[in-house]
């Protein structure tokens, strides 16, 4: 069967959804008020509270949510077949993510662009806020270990794609600059910056030397020798250390400054990355020769797993903190949360679809499919890298030389990467200092204290040694947990959108149903990964590691849901919450 049928089974989904589905989201279940005065308005700081086009807002939301997740857990979960995975991305996005990502914004916007985590206290008291903002501390700690650890690794693998990743910090300073104190408009210089991006990783790709290669830099004998470490091992710490800098920069300017016209660039990147995968579908148009379902799969079942392997693509709860974290500052009008939000989702469904397109159409045969994926351990490590090759040879259809479509590719899954991995370290300073404020202490409440501790806590957390000579396993030995992690911040966040819209006299269904199958799925994973398999007891399989976190965040969860529901069970109609 051919690709292109997934490709437009899927963009009918998605356009019926957005077309219909949201519109009713918006104006019968959230009523959206046009007139209603946003944080940004109220509180705007030029800091964090900016008023922002809806163009430009999206560009940074979905950019921010995007990251490189949408593409690794479809990357995984297809070890299980592409019919399971597809139907998750598509019925997910629709039916979960749109009516999670736009309902965390609203609630966030309808109260003074505070948190999830701190509507938490609101919604359901005291006690539950601190544990859900433990777990939501726990995840965006997770996050950047895992995102700091995909771009240092991705930067040693693909060393032309470091000049043009690094080319857009100035370029979006710029157009910061430009933009916000000359009034002008930010579409064309960022289309600019985006062609100097392109063009710079189309030299790397032809000059070794505008390739950053840090592997071949420290593997000289006496760089080895006096590090202690493998070359590898020296360059990827070299890598965590810089990226660790640099959103340490990112994260404490104006979000004017960089984050926005940065994002904005990057929204550009995925429609033109988009644009050149789908069309080069269309002109290749390759056979689909990874198996629909994959009977061979027995060392991992697809259910539960399936539904926390692909978190970011169908829903995640990353994206509600976000949503309530930094979008909610920058809304201008309460209209465009249909936009910004459901079409946030709509964009990382979109690019879900085409990684599991990539995928399963880059094989020669199905055997060489099952070859590479003989295990879920094998997917995890090799489902990366199988799509920067396989969306590098759907580009190359058109005529692009393979080197330089993958390092392109390269190119915009590292931006989306780095957008990810500032906004989540401006999360989690958030995060510390109100855990600061919370328990009276005053100096994590500074910005740059808080900064500093999201910073360190993250690079020591990524730079878990793996073996006696190296460093950087802390990453990828926390994918699974943050799996699990992000589906039951999901899940709660949706608990607390029903009991938000329940207060409110609205239809709470749209979001209790995929709340109870969310939650149902999600524990149901965490008691097989917590207990049967990370577990000191099980010495095949123990971690130490995952099970201490595992179990702590399940311990919460558990705490925070019965919480949460006897709240739900006891709201009816509270007037003078209709407002809020």
């Amino acid at each position: 069967m051919s690709g292109i049928w997934l490709a437009l089974v899927g963009g009918i989904v998605f356009f019926v959804g957005y077309r219909f589905y949201s519109k009713f989201i918006a104006s019968r279940i959230y009523r959206l008020d046009p007139e209603f005065i946003t944080p940004a308005h109220q509180y705007k700081d030029g800091v964090d509270f900016v008023p922002t086009n809806k163009w430009v807002l999206w560009g940074h939301h979905f950019t921010s949510v995007a990251g490189a997740a949408p593409i690794v857990g479809p990357a995984i979960a297809v070890y299980w077949g592409w019919l399971p995975a597809l139907l998750w991305v598509l019925l997910g996005t629709v039916f979960a993510a749109g009516v999670h990502d736009s309902g965390t914004l609203l609630m966030s916007v309808r109260n003074k662009g505070q948190s999830i985590g701190t509507l938490a206290n609101k919604l359901i008291g005291q006690r539950a806020k601190i544990l859900f903002l433990f777990i939501i501390l726990l995840l965006v700690l997770m996050v950047n270990a895992v995102f700091a650890w995909v771009i240092a690794n991705l930067f040693i693998t693909n060393p032309s794609s470091i000049v043009a990743v690094f080319i857009q910090i100035p370029l979006a300073i710029w157009i910061g600059y430009s933009v916000y104190k000359r009034q002008g408009s930010m579409l064309i210089p960022s289309l600019v910056a985006l062609a100097v991006m392109y063009f710079t990783a189309i030299l790397a790709s032809y000059f070794p030397v505008l390739q950053i290669d840090f592997v071949e830099y420290f593997g000289g004998e006496g760089a080895t020798a006096f590090t202690g470490m493998t070359a590898t091992s020296t360059a990827f710490f070299a890598w965590i250390v810089i990226l660790m800098i640099y959103v340490y920069i990112a994260s404490t300017l104006p979000v004017w400054k960089l984050l926005q016209p940065r994002d904005y660039i990057n929204s550009h990147q995925l429609v033109v990355g988009l644009a050149l995968l789908y069309i080069g579908l269309l002109v290749t148009n390759p056979e689909i020769t990874a198996p629909a379902t994959n009977s061979g799969a027995d060392d991992k079942s697809w259910f539960p797993l399936l539904f926390i392997t692909i978190a970011c693509g169908a829903i995640s709860g990353f994206h509600g903190l976000v949503s309530s974290g930094t979008t909610s500052k920058q809304l201008n009008n309460e209209k465009d949360v249909r936009f910004v939000g459901f079409l946030g989702a709509i964009g990382e469904g979109a690019l879900a679809l085409v990684a599991i397109i990539a995928i399963v159409t880059f094989f020669p045969t199905t055997g060489d499919f099952t070859s590479t994926y003989s295990g879920f351990n094998a997917a995890n490590a090799e489902g990366l890298g199988v799509f920067v090759q396989g969306a590098g040879q759907l580009i190359n259809g058109l005529g692009i030389p393979v080197e330089v479509a993958t390092t392109i590719v390269a190119v915009i899954v590292v931006s989306f990467a780095a957008t990810t991995l500032d906004s989540s370290v401006r999360l989690m300073r958030y995060i510390i200092a109100e855990l600061g404020r919370e328990y009276k202490v005053k100096p994590i409440t500074n910005m740059h204290v808080a900064t500093t501790i999201a910073v360190t806590s993250s690079a020591a957390l990524t730079l878990i040694p793996e073996g006696p000579n190296g460093f950087g396993s802390g990453g990828y030995l926390l994918w699974p947990l943050f799996g699990t992690s992000n589906q039951l911040l999901a899940g709660i966040s949706l608990l607390l959108l029903a009991i938000w819209l329940k207060r409110r006299g609205s239809n709470y269904l749209p979001a209790l149903i995929p709340m109870l199958f969310l939650l149902a799925m999600t524990l149901y994973a965490m008691v097989i990964q917590v207990f049967t398999e990370w577990a000191p007891w099980v010495a095949e399989t123990s971690d130490w590691l995952l099970f201490i976190f595992g179990a702590i965040v399940f311990i919460f969860a558990i705490w925070i849901v019965i919480t949460a529901f006897s709240v739900f069970r006891k709201e009816g109609e509270n007037p003078q919450m209709n407002n809020d």
